[in-house]
């Protein structure tokens, strides 16, 4: 989901408040180490990384040992197959003795056993973004399809989104996949304000009618959905969930013979797909009600 966003030792050091010695260690040790790029000769670290970084300087500041830190980090990687990147992935506390992993009111030693925690990145998150002012639309859109891999940074991917369209107020990828974070988290009339302004932007996407059309039919606007979601398959005559979405609106106003045609076409498009089988039980019971004459079609 676009380019990992990369920072070099210069940006980690002016985030982070670190020396290049410091940096230097901590890869000797195999705490966080720098990646390099295909066809890029300087080393850098993603976010993640900062995550990591940030953990390691605020446990050595309260005193643990940076060898016994290491073994901890060892034993978790070894351990934990699922946990690629311990610093970042888990809280890690000491208690003055030893290296702990939390999770909830419980504190576990890293060899006891499976878990994977949250770590606050909101302070993190902050730095980052004064270093960052002045990015391009297309930085801040690839800072945001970051965010959004990682589920538990949404409200940074839709920040990161935001600042796009605030630099370009027509970045139509921007507005349909921000409308979609809302939509899935269940603010329709969020959502249904971004893929308007995608509609009005590109008139010509299908998907943007497509989303605006669905959203439309979740808030109970059915006339408002059906017009959008009629767009979207005149643009896209071969939009398969179009069509879908189309029959099933248009049923709820009783459009039964326009309800059909779509249901027809959803099966002749996608005619083994997980719905295809209820368009056909749609289409059969559109066929029995015309025959026993209960509905005109």
């Amino acid at each position: 989901m676009g380019t990992t966003e990369r920072y070099s030792p210069a940006d980690v050091q002016r985030i982070l408040g670190l020396t290049s010695k410091q940096l230097d260690h901590w890869d000797r040790l195999r705490l966080v180490s720098p990646q390099q790029q295909d066809g890029d000769a300087a080393k850098s670290y993603d976010f993640r990384d900062l995550i990591g970084l940030r953990t390691v300087k605020q446990l050595l500041e309260k005193g643990v040992p940076a060898n016994r830190l290491q073994k901890a980090v060892c034993a978790l990687k070894e351990k934990l197959e699922q946990v690629q990147t311990p610093l970042s992935q888990l809280r890690i506390l000491w208690d003055g003795k030893e290296v702990l992993v939390e999770q909830g009111v419980a504190r576990l030693e890293p060899v006891s056993g499976q878990f994977v925690l949250n770590f606050e990145t909101r302070e993190l998150d902050e730095s980052v973004r004064v270093i960052t002012r002045g990015r391009s639309a297309d930085e801040w859109m690839s800072l945001a399809l970051t965010y959004e891999a990682d589920k538990g940074m949404r409200v940074q991917a839709i920040e990161a989104y935001d600042q796009c369209v605030g630099i370009d107020p027509r970045n139509v990828g921007a507005l349909l996949n921000c409308g979609t974070l809302y939509y899935e988290d269940g603010n329709f009339e969020k959502a249904a304000d971004y893929f308007r302004r995608a509609v009005e932007s590109d008139a010509e996407s299908a998907l943007a009618h497509f989303n605006l059309g669905s959203v439309l039919e979740e808030m109970g606007e059915i006339e408002g959905a059906r017009q959008h979601l009629r767009q979207a398959v005149r643009l896209e005559p071969g939009y398969c969930d179009a069509h879908y979405n189309l029959a099933f609106v248009c049923e709820k106003l009783r459009a039964f013979s326009e309800a059909r045609e779509h249901w027809q076409m959803y099966v002749k498009l996608d005619p083994v797909g997980p719905w295809a089988a209820y368009a056909r039980q749609r289409l059969a019971v559109g066929a029995a009600s015309r025959t026993a004459g209960t509905n005109r079609i």
